[in-house]
């Protein structure tokens, strides 16, 4: 790259707990003399630490981290920034979880079987209209919601239905996602009665057969 590049080149920061996938993904953002790599990261505290000290245009992160989630990351980077790009690349790319990163702020979602040229043309993109939503299944998504007569349960009240189905009480439960035991109580309460529900285990099996617990601990 060079020095007459550089100062216009879109910064960004990769996330992945997988060494072998973020070399791969800096070789792709290589090829792109528009895009440079700044920093490197492989969990949730590496890359809110990346972030702060570098402030990237763009943020790739992966979903499933080992100290949580790139949703967590996203919603955390977009309640502070509206300008950063955030691009969300993940294994299950399924109807929940596209409605679940344009809930958390994400600028783009890509499915890592998508050809790395996608992930770079989505980082592209987040840099320059971070706010818009861009992902290749959006339409079929919201059309089978549209149809779809499942009870529709909160971005919140999913995350609290997969920490009961991890077996977590209220309290462990309520640590968990940093809000108090009587919050939680709520969000379990409207839970079941959205399910039909009178207790986590007849909620569980609802849930189940919904497809709304096919994401957790896939």
């Amino acid at each position: 790259m060079t020095s007459e590049q550089t100062p216009t080149a879109t910064s960004v920061l990769l996330i992945d707990d997988h060494e072998l996938i973020r070399t791969g993904l800096a070789r792709a953002f290589e090829r792109d003399p528009s895009m440079t790599v700044i920093g490197q990261a492989g969990s949730v505290a590496q890359a809110m630490a990346a972030y702060n000290a570098l402030r990237p245009d763009v943020v790739v992160t992966d979903v499933q981290l080992p100290d949580g989630t790139g949703l967590d990351i996203v919603r955390a980077i977009r309640q502070h920034n509206q300008t950063v790009g955030l691009v969300i690349l993940t294994m299950h790319s399924g109807d929940d979880q596209i409605f679940a990163a344009m809930e958390a702020g994400a600028s783009a979602f890509v499915g890592k079987d998508a050809p790395s040229r996608e992930v770079v043309s989505a980082a592209r993109h987040s840099a320059i209209s971070p706010r818009t939503f861009l992902c290749s299944g959006l339409a079929g998504a919201m059309m089978r919601r549209a149809t779809d007569d499942r009870p529709r349960l909160s971005e919140r009240e999913q995350e609290v239905l997969a920490l009961l189905a991890e077996g977590l009480g209220t309290g462990a439960l309520a640590g968990k996602l940093y809000m108090s035991e009587s919050t939680a109580k709520t969000h379990i309460a409207k839970i079941y009665q959205k399910l039909g529900a009178t207790n986590r285990a007849q909620a569980l099996v609802t849930a189940m057969r919904l497809g709304l617990l096919s994401s957790v601990n896939p």
